[in-house]
């Protein structure tokens, strides 16, 4: 029967900790006015490593059902952002996105590779080495959440949501 140390062995580390990670956000050069990566790593409150799904394709055969994987999907990606008084971040988003599309006439950059970056997410242990990373390969904003204003909002500090569609992700474990 096992026992607790037994269980300690078999816990690396002491398990890897959900408030140890890094966000690496490279905005591309029409939406950064400087500092913008370095202040995004700080300022990201809440991240996630990405999750993915194998579809499946069902294939009749007299009255049974043989199921073979079908092509695997991303879900979206998503941090959240506390909000500093100079609005960096936010504002960094803003332009990229009317960069994808203006907001006065529907127009914007029509190559991907001008508007799209790689972007990274780093599970760190309790020293700040890198344990498990993520490069998510041709990433950009898809939504900017709004920032709730409210009278009874003290002792907080803004924060809001950017979800990310990106091609593909690459992690340590699977170049």
């Amino acid at each position: 029967m096992a026992n607790i140390n037994d269980f300690k062995a078999v816990l690396k580390g002491g398990g890897a900790r959900g408030n140890q990670f890094q966000v690496t956000m490279p905005f591309p050069g029409f939406a950064a006015t400087g500092g913008e990566t370095r202040v995004m790593s700080f300022l990201c409150r809440t991240s996630n490593l990405p999750g993915m799904t194998l579809g499946e394709v069902p294939v009749p055969f007299r009255g049974r059902v043989l199921y073979v994987a079908g092509d695997r999907t991303f879900e979206t990606w998503t941090t959240t952002i506390m909000n500093d008084t100079d609005f960096l971040i936010r504002n960094a988003f803003e332009r990229w996105m009317n960069e994808i599309n203006a907001l006065s006439d529907n127009s914007g950059l029509e190559n991907p590779s001008d508007y799209q970056v790689d972007a990274f997410v780093d599970q760190l242990d309790r020293s700040g080495a890198v344990i498990k990373s993520y490069t998510f390969r041709g990433l950009f904003p898809q939504t900017i959440a709004p920032i709730e204003l409210t009278y009874d909002g003290n002792d907080a500090v803004e924060e809001f949501e950017v979800t990310y569609r990106y091609q593909y992700f690459e992690s340590n474990t699977t170049t």
